[in-house]
Protein backbone atom coordinates (compact mmCIF):
# COMPACT_ATOMS: atom_id res chain seq x y z
CA UNK A 1 0.00 0.00 0.00
CA UNK A 2 2.80 2.30 0.74
CA UNK A 3 4.60 1.42 -1.88
CA UNK A 4 1.80 2.29 -4.19
CA UNK A 5 1.36 5.67 -2.48
CA UNK A 6 5.20 6.57 -2.81
CA UNK A 7 5.37 5.46 -6.25
CA UNK A 8 2.65 7.21 -7.52
CA UNK A 9 3.69 10.63 -5.52
CA UNK A 10 7.24 9.92 -7.29
CA UNK A 11 5.62 10.07 -10.63
CA UNK A 12 3.86 13.27 -9.97
CA UNK A 13 6.62 15.12 -8.99
CA UNK A 14 8.52 13.69 -11.91
CA UNK A 15 5.91 15.13 -14.33
CA UNK A 16 6.45 18.44 -12.96
CA UNK A 17 10.14 18.36 -13.01
CA UNK A 18 9.69 17.04 -16.54
CA UNK A 19 6.66 19.91 -17.25
CA UNK A 20 9.49 22.41 -15.78
CA UNK A 21 12.33 21.39 -17.87
CA UNK A 22 9.99 21.45 -21.20
CA UNK A 23 8.93 25.25 -20.02
CA UNK A 24 12.57 26.19 -19.48
CA UNK A 25 13.95 25.04 -22.38
CA UNK A 26 10.58 25.64 -25.31
CA UNK A 27 9.91 28.96 -24.30
CA UNK A 28 6.47 27.50 -25.28
CA UNK A 29 6.34 26.82 -28.56
CA UNK A 30 5.50 23.65 -27.76
CA UNK A 31 3.03 21.50 -26.17
CA UNK A 32 5.37 19.49 -23.95
CA UNK A 33 4.62 21.52 -21.11
CA UNK A 34 0.82 21.07 -21.10
CA UNK A 35 1.05 17.56 -21.83
CA UNK A 36 3.41 16.98 -18.69
CA UNK A 37 1.26 18.94 -16.36
CA UNK A 38 -1.87 16.94 -17.30
CA UNK A 39 -0.16 13.95 -17.26
CA UNK A 40 0.67 15.51 -13.18
CA UNK A 41 -3.11 16.17 -12.67
CA UNK A 42 -4.60 12.88 -13.97
CA UNK A 43 -2.17 11.08 -11.44
CA UNK A 44 -3.31 13.19 -8.93
CA UNK A 45 -6.19 12.45 -9.27
CA UNK A 46 -5.83 8.59 -9.42
CA UNK A 47 -4.00 8.96 -6.38
CA UNK A 48 -6.82 10.68 -4.50
CA UNK A 49 -9.33 7.92 -5.77
CA UNK A 50 -6.93 5.21 -4.80
CA UNK A 51 -6.72 6.80 -1.45
CA UNK A 52 -10.47 7.22 -1.26
CA UNK A 53 -11.21 3.32 -2.38
CA UNK A 54 -8.54 2.00 -0.29
CA UNK A 55 -10.08 3.85 3.05
CA UNK A 56 -13.97 2.55 1.85
CA UNK A 57 -12.07 -0.98 1.54
CA UNK A 58 -10.97 -0.83 4.67
CA UNK A 59 -7.24 -0.82 3.63
CA UNK A 60 -6.29 2.73 5.19
CA UNK A 61 -8.02 3.87 8.81
CA UNK A 62 -7.64 7.27 9.78
CA UNK A 63 -6.07 7.93 13.06
CA UNK A 64 -7.13 12.05 14.07
CA UNK A 65 -5.04 14.36 15.79
CA UNK A 66 -3.82 13.15 18.87
CA UNK A 67 -3.29 15.33 22.12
Amino acid sequence: MRFVVILIFVGILGSLASALFYLMRDKGTSSKTVNALTVRIGMSVVLFLFLLFSYWMGWIETTGFKS
